[in-house]
């Protein structure tokens, strides 16, 4: 198998991470889209994911070796690994990397520059900071569960593509970045506490600005963005497909209701007395057409109308086809790497690590010999 760095702006950075599921591994599949080297240390007995590794995306564009962190020399194998990096990532509870013998310090004695990255649900400190969790509790300690959904139902669950990786990875790698930029300043490494809850809070900042201005409600179906307003929502359309609507300006607005036929309502943007019988309105129009006729209606205008795609559907779009925003590798249809740079373009160059399958190139490119054994490690010494 080829080495995978290649091309991306973060081409010659170097990353250890220490496998885990969900929000980590995503953090260093970003950083390996964006060029660097990433070596994930995968564990003797799997990661506990019930997915094929050939299909797992997040450990594309990365190579792996297999260390027993239980065993006398696995500490001290990723630790070696850790000297010759510059940026690591674990995903562990609270003081598990210290009894492990990879903490921070342990990392730091070793390699003073290493940016140490810490994905965690809760953080590193606090009264839940030792507890398990999953990214539906955390983001529903942070306000942003409860902003979503309708009024008279449960909230809504999106996936964990609120908490997990937009709270939780994007993060954890603005932060090593942030702190790589420092360390190469100033040759001084430094832990990188990312938590979700911090994440999936901060994600909130504007929410909480206008709740203060008093242009937000504390509830529910109540507000402009959260599916209280009338012409910022979904409809279902009569084959039971559903059409997104985001015509917010008053000039989109007008358009809006123009294609949809239903001008009268021109004064009820500002009413919110008619909201409800805007929506019924709405709702009516769009059950007169499958999704497909009405995007036809809407394509090509700015009424801010789209269809709601499946993710098998997504790729086929064709906006996203002429970007190329999902590719094919390895037989998979999967997004590209995002975003995009004129100088350094990033792209999908290795099918998903497999478990331990790079463990000698390794090696031998970041000049570890003890990753090996015997015979084998001679070779590189």
């Amino acid at each position: 198998m080829a080495t995978t760095p290649g091309p991306g702006p973060l081409s010659g950075v170097r990353v250890v991470e220490l496998a885990g599921i969900g929000p980590g591994p995503f953090a260093a599949m970003l950083l390996a889209d964006l060029g660097a080297d990433v070596v994930c240390v995968d564990r003797p007995e799997g990661s506990g994911l019930a997915v094929d590794p050939a299909y797992d995306i997040t450990h594309r564009n990365k190579r792996s070796v297999i260390v027993d962190l239980k065993a006398a020399d696995g500490p001290s194998r990723v630790l070696d690994l850790a000297e010759h990096a510059d940026i690591l990532v674990e995903g562990y509870r609270p003081g598990v990397a210290e009894r492990l013998g990879v903490g921070p310090e342990a990392c730091h004695t070793r390699n003073p520059r290493l940016v140490y990255g810490r994905m965690t649900g809760w953080g590193q400190d606090g009264p839940l900071a030792p507890r398990a969790g999953h990214d539906i509790a955390y983001i529903a300690v942070t306000g942003a569960l409860g902003m979503i959904g309708a009024p008279d139902r449960p909230p809504a669950v999106p996936a964990n593509l609120l908490g997990d990786f937009a709270g939780g990875s994007l993060y954890l790698v603005v932060g090593v970045l942030a702190a790589l930029h420092h360390a190469r300043a100033t040759g001084t490494g430094q832990v990188v506490d990312a938590a979700i809850v911090d994440g999936t809070a901060h994600l909130s900042a504007m929410i909480h600005g206008m709740l203060a201005a008093g242009g937000w409600q504390d509830r529910r179906g109540a507000n402009l963005l959260d599916g209280g307003c009338p012409y910022y929502g979904t409809y279902e359309t009569a084959d039971g497909g559903h059409m997104a609507v985001g015509a917010l300006e008053p000039q989109f607005y007008d358009l809006f209701l123009r294609l949809l036929g239903l001008t009268d309502f021109a004064e009820a943007r500002k009413d919110r007395t008619r909201w409800s019988e805007l929506r019924e309105a709405v709702a009516a129009r769009f059950r007169s057409r499958t999704r497909d006729e009405w995007t036809d209606v809407f394509e090509g205008t700015d009424a801010c109308v789209a269809p709601v795609l499946s993710l098998r559907e997504a790729p086929h779009h064709p906006h996203l086809a002429a970007r190329g925003t999902f590719v094919d590798h390895g037989g998979i249809t999967q997004p590209a790497p995002a975003p995009r740079f004129s100088a350094t373009p990033t792209t999908v160059r290795t099918d998903p690590a497999r478990p331990g399958a790079d463990t000698a190139e390794v090696a031998r490119d970041w000049g570890v010999p003890r990753l090996l054994t015997g015979l084998e490690a001679k070779g590189i010494e």
